[in-house]
């Protein structure tokens, strides 16, 4: 027997028993993946924003398999739309939860927050925060560089060049948590939609005392408790120079924006308030006024002549 074919016999043997060994070690070690994940990851939207806390939807769906309740699980672009089908491949009843929106906690537009000085480093939000603080003389407020709009995947933001702050489309909004993250300065935060899209909020996250607050910006929060005594719902509270008003307690009623001295509290997609009609004069109300006494002068007042039986005539 030549050596070739020798060769070709022994290399054949240690295939075969290399891939009988690889078999037996592949079966011992593998690992069991539910063939759920596959049906939840091609329900969810394949946005991959990380809005829900996970590293893609990949890492959401075995998130939400593993899990024995969805509950307190949301797919902010999706919605309950989307929910609702994972639990229906699940088996689990999902609670609609109520949706969410970006809004941007700052009003510190370039009117009411004059500039002090001018930044000429990167246009990076998260830089221009770690050098300095930034070009006006509130350190809390927007830095203006556009950050969280290059964050946003959904086109659901842009910078207003007139008030030099990032403008958030609610339409387009989905939720995801993309510009909360990107913001070094934390003024953005989602917060519930509402009924008719209506909020109200405090757009300020200023935490200076009043006089250096207003001093840096003209609609800046003072932390006077105006407002946190004329809420009837205990919804604002004060904290660190700082109101807050909590939108699970929140109703709505607007209370707190006629308080405000500097117009810090928002009122978004209300309708106009109704101006009070001017209150008639009644009856009861109205006092009758006094005619004007006559003067008498002294020139046409009747001379009185002494008479016959005038007790000042003397009888004779």
């Amino acid at each position: 027997m030549s050596i070739i074919v020798i060769t070709i016999l022994a290399l054949c043997a240690i295939g075969v028993t290399a891939a009988i060994i690889l078999f037996f070690v592949a079966q011992k070690f593998k690992v069991y993946e539910d063939p759920r994940i596959d049906e939840v990851e091609e329900a969810l939207p394949a946005a991959n924003c990380g809005g829900c806390g996970y590293p893609g939807c990949r890492g959401f769906a075995e998130a939400l398999v593993k899990a024995d309740n969805i509950d307190n699980f949301l797919c902010p672009v999706g919605g309950a739309p989307v929910m609702s089908h994972v639990g229906a491949i699940l088996g689990h009843e999902v609670k609609a939860a109520e949706p969410t929106v970006a809004v941007v906690r700052c009003n510190g537009t370039c009117e009411n927050r004059p500039k002090t000085n001018q930044y000429d480093g990167a246009p990076s939000c998260t830089i221009a925060a770690s050098l300095y603080s930034g070009e006006t003389g509130c350190q809390f407020g927007c830095l203006g560089l556009g950050e969280c709009v290059d964050a946003c995947n959904f086109d659901a933001m842009y910078m207003d060049k007139e008030t030099g702050l990032p403008v958030i489309i609610e339409d387009k909004c989905v939720s995801c948590g993309a510009c909360v993250k990107a913001c070094p300065n934390h003024i953005i935060e989602l917060r519930k939609k509402g009924p008719k899209s209506r909020r109200v909020f405090v757009s300020c996250v200023n935490k200076d005392k009043g006089a250096i607050a207003k001093k840096a910006c003209d609609v800046a929060c003072i932390g006077c408790g105006k407002c946190v005594k004329e809420c009837p719902f205990d919804a604002i509270t004060l904290e660190n120079n700082l109101a807050y008003i909590d939108y699970n307690k929140c109703k709505l009623c607007r209370k707190c924006v006629i308080v405000c001295p500097t117009d810090a509290i928002h009122e978004l997609n209300f309708p106009p308030r109704k101006e009070k009609p001017a209150e008639k004069p009644t009856a009861a109300s109205v006092k009758p006024v006094a005619a004007p006494k006559a003067e008498v002068k002294a020139e046409e007042a009747p001379k009185i002549e002494p008479t016959a039986n005038d007790d000042t005539t003397e009888n004779k």
